[in-house]
């Protein structure tokens, strides 16, 4: 569970309380967050295609100023389609696990973002990675912004 800076930091960075419970997946090594995992339903009954989140301040200026310059079509075109296919199809598996076993609903569908094809939001893309994740876009997002690796906690 998060402890109360860190739901203070998430509402700062997205301009909104949460809407539902999350966890912290990764941190800066100074404690703050930058990645957080979300329930697949959220506390209104909402679905949440979204499991990994990019609530880093520094982080996620980066990418929208990325994303401003083209780098949604930039990173389409850099990386292998067949890779990008297999991501999507792994984050929807990881998300459908997380799903309660009687859960009756509607379920959200395709990978990353809820995206199914191709790339939508490289945030989504990179709050994967950053988790763990075996994500081109996420590893290009991250190359691109020289990002380091050594600053993050998981």
């Amino acid at each position: 569970m998060p402890n109360e800076q860190d739901v203070f930091n998430v509402t700062k960075t997205l301009g909104r309380s949460p809407r539902g419970d999350f966890l912290v997946a990764v941190r800066t090594f100074d404690g703050l967050p930058v990645v957080i995992r979300n329930p697949v339903v959220l506390d209104d009954g909402t679905l949440m295609p979204t499991i990994w989140w990019l609530v880093g301040q520094a982080e996620c200026l980066a990418t929208s100023r990325l994303e401003s310059t083209g780098g949604v079509k930039q990173a389409e075109m850099a990386v292998d389609p067949v890779l990008l296919q297999k991501a999507h199809h792994v984050y929807a598996a990881k998300r459908e696990a997380m799903f309660p076993f009687d859960y009756k609903g509607p379920r959200p569908r395709g990978g990353v973002g809820g995206t199914r094809k191709g790339v939508k939001c490289l945030h989504a893309h990179l709050a994967w990675f950053l988790a763990g994740g075996d994500d081109p876009v996420g590893r290009w997002t991250f190359d691109k912004l020289g990002l380091d690796g050594t600053s993050y906690q998981r």
